[in-house]
């Protein structure tokens, strides 16, 4: 007899313990470790300030809120994200420019100074980084007789006698903001790596 009423007692609790793991359209069940596959939502610049948010899925009961409650209290604007540093600047970005025009060659000219104008050492960088970008339109030696240049015509020589002895703000600006038939490079060369081929064109100018 005892040993039929352990056994109504084990099946009983297999039985509760299968049932319980039984999801329906509004009960999950039982579920172990459900913070696994079950991912939180978060909207990237909003905070969830309510503590109840996510109370149902809570990982961590003890932290007296609920999954997904990700307020920022140092964070004035309400954002999850912390405020930058004053002063800070996007990696890549120039400040320089004061404003300038982006068809003002004249103004760039005279207000863009090169960071690395008498540092020989990046010569062989900006060589390397002429080579790559634009070598297939100017020219090895700068002379308007690249690969594409001699298809479309009107490359000019570095050593021509309008473009010789314009500036390195003046070279900058046309690789950034392209001039004629070229176009901006702006999105495919880095401000640093802008000045290194500037640095380079300008030995190219001295032929």
């Amino acid at each position: 007899m005892l040993k039929s009423i352990n056994r109504l007692f084990v099946l009983g609790v297999v039985a509760s313990g299968l049932a319980a793991c039984t999801a329906g359209p509004d009960d999950t069940g039982v579920e172990y470790a459900p913070q696994m596959y079950h991912s939180t939502p978060y909207e990237p610049l909003t905070q969830i300030q309510s503590t109840e948010a996510g109370s149902w899925l809570d990982s961590n009961p003890e932290d007296g809120h609920g999954e997904f409650y990700n307020s920022n209290p140092y964070n004035k604007f309400g954002m999850t994200m912390i405020e930058p540093v004053e002063g800070t600047i996007k990696r890549g970005t120039y400040l320089a420019d004061n404003g300038i025009d982006p068809t003002d060659y004249a103004t760039a000219e005279e207000r863009l100074v090169n960071p690395y104008e008498g540092k020989k050492e990046v010569l062989k960088e900006g060589k390397e980084l002429y080579l790559r970008f634009c070598e297939h339109c100017h020219g090895e030696k700068g002379l308007g007789d690249g690969l594409v240049g001699a298809v479309y015509k009107g490359v000019t020589a570095y050593t021509s006698a309008t473009v010789k002895d314009k500036k390195a703000g003046h070279i900058f600006w046309v690789i950034t903001n392209g001039k004629g038939r070229m176009g901006s490079h702006e999105s495919q060369i880095s401000v640093d790596d802008r000045w290194k081929i500037v640095t380079y064109v300008q030995t190219l100018q001295k032929q």
